[in-house]
């Protein structure tokens, strides 16, 4: 079963998380949550940009990325910043940048290019593509693939962006099959 690491920092995008856990979880990938945040404490609710939390399989500091197929990251500025700066997620990204997938949508690029991971070819959401600051930016595509690396546009393209990486790790037939029951004709 292909498996895939969603980090989460305060502040993330709740609509990119739970989409993209939620159309994984259906295609058969099995997909854990890690907290980057130790003050956290027992619950491991972390909480997101808009005031919604979300509880987290694991610490970031447990992760061990040979257990993993893809590491994608989901925007919000907050989370994305958080990420950005965590040594351990910018190390993982490295490491799956070299045999695995990295994925990042939103503003979460930003962390991509941080870790020295950004493909040359991306997409983001718009107004962040100035903070990323790196040639090689789409906006003519929902999701955008370069070799390993996989970016998305934001919170209205994470089911697309889900999709994408179902087909990618489980097949273009258990993507098709998702998609028809989720009735989405716009992806």
């Amino acid at each position: 079963m292909a498996s895939v690491l969603i980090p989460l920092a305060e502040g993330f995008e709740e609509v990119e998380a739970v989409a993209l856990v939620d159309v994984m979880r259906r295609g058969g990938i099995d997909v854990r949550i890690a907290y980057i945040d130790e003050s956290l404490g027992h619950g491991k609710v972390v909480i997101g940009a808009h005031g919604i939390g979300i509880k987290a399989d694991t610490s970031i500091k447990n992760v061990i990325s040979e257990d993993f197929d893809m590491m994608v990251l989901p925007g919000g500025w907050g989370g994305t910043y958080a990420l950005a700066e965590n040594s351990r997620v910018l190390e993982l990204l490295k490491e799956f940048k070299e045999e695995k997938v990295v994925g990042a949508m939103c503003a979460a690029p930003y962390a991509l290019k941080k870790a020295g991971v950004l493909g040359n070819h991306y997409t983001c959401y718009p107004g962040a593509q100035e903070e990323i600051d790196q040639p090689g930016y789409r906006d003519d595509m929902k999701v955008v693939t370069d070799g390993n690396v996989m970016t998305s546009q934001g919170p209205g393209t994470a089911v697309c962006f889900g999709l994408a990486i179902v087909e990618r790790l489980v097949g273009k037939e258990s993507m098709q099959t998702v998609k028809e029951a989720m009735l989405l004709d716009y992806c």
